[in-house]
């Protein structure tokens, strides 16, 4: 067998082959995260957008009973009613700047009588050597006029089973489903959240994390696509054509 051949036998070709489907693979997962961030920029504008927009009122809420809650989301909403408080739920499990405690969440009949909101209106610690034990908050009483944002629903975390029978009525629960919560109260629950902004009066911090699509997100995937991209080409030249010089192969003293 000549040189020539010993250098591109099955071996170098069965590499190259190999290092060109990974380096197309890897290229292309990049190229897709740069496109995912490129979409995800377009949602963060629109999000921006929307909340730079008028603040909407009671009534516009009326607008996602006809299938409008996409087009109110994001937006922030002036709202006057009545406090339902034996109706608050405390969700566990949830953090605020590092801490775990609960998101306590009551409806909000809203004035003219025109349906019932679930408001999202804070956050309060939890006694951690008694499980049970609910904070004390301070629900004013009569009617109450709250700023926030529209929200779809309530964010979920992850949970190893549903529910169990009698379990729904508990005051703490893991997640909570608008539907059902509307169901279990018989309350007209509009099919969306506000998430209440205003300065706190009631005991319960509102240090809420700014809306993120989470575009930075994308680009640590794309880099990390790209640079495995560049290391197989570095390998693959290193190995099929640096090692095979004939200086490489010369011993010492030769």
């Amino acid at each position: 067998m000549n040189p020539a051949q010993a250098r591109f036998g099955w071996r170098f070709w069965l590499l190259t082959l190999v290092s060109v489907v990974v380096m197309g693979g890897t290229a292309a997962l990049g190229f897709w995260q740069l496109s995912r961030a490129t979409q995800k920029q377009a949602m963060q504008a629109a999000i921006d957008e929307r909340q730079r927009m008028a603040q909407l009122v009671d009534g516009d809420l009326l607008r996602a009973r006809a299938g409008g809650v996409t087009a109110l989301l994001h937006r922030s909403v002036l709202l006057s009613g009545e406090w339902l408080p034996e109706a608050t739920v405390f969700l566990d499990n949830r953090q605020m700047q590092g801490r775990a405690g609960f998101w306590v969440l009551t409806p909000l009949r809203l004035r003219g009588n025109q349906g019932v909101v679930l408001v999202q209106r804070g956050w309060a610690p939890r006694n951690f050597l008694e499980r049970t034990q609910l904070p004390g908050i301070v629900t004013p009483a009569g009617d109450v006029q709250l700023q926030g944002r529209i929200a779809g629903n309530v964010a979920r975390l992850y949970e190893f089973a549903p529910a169990g029978k009698g379990e729904g009525a508990s005051r703490i629960r893991q997640n909570l489903d608008l539907g059902a919560y509307g169901a279990e109260l018989g309350l007209p629950l509009l099919p969306l959240i506000v998430i209440q902004t205003d300065a706190a009066s009631d005991g319960l911090r509102r240090d809420w994390a700014p809306v993120d699509t989470g575009v930075d997100k994308h680009y640590g995937y794309a880099f990390q696509w790209f640079g495995l991209c560049g290391l197989v080409v570095v390998l693959y030249v290193w190995f099929q054509f640096v090692r095979r010089l004939p200086f490489h192969g010369a011993r010492p003293g030769a």
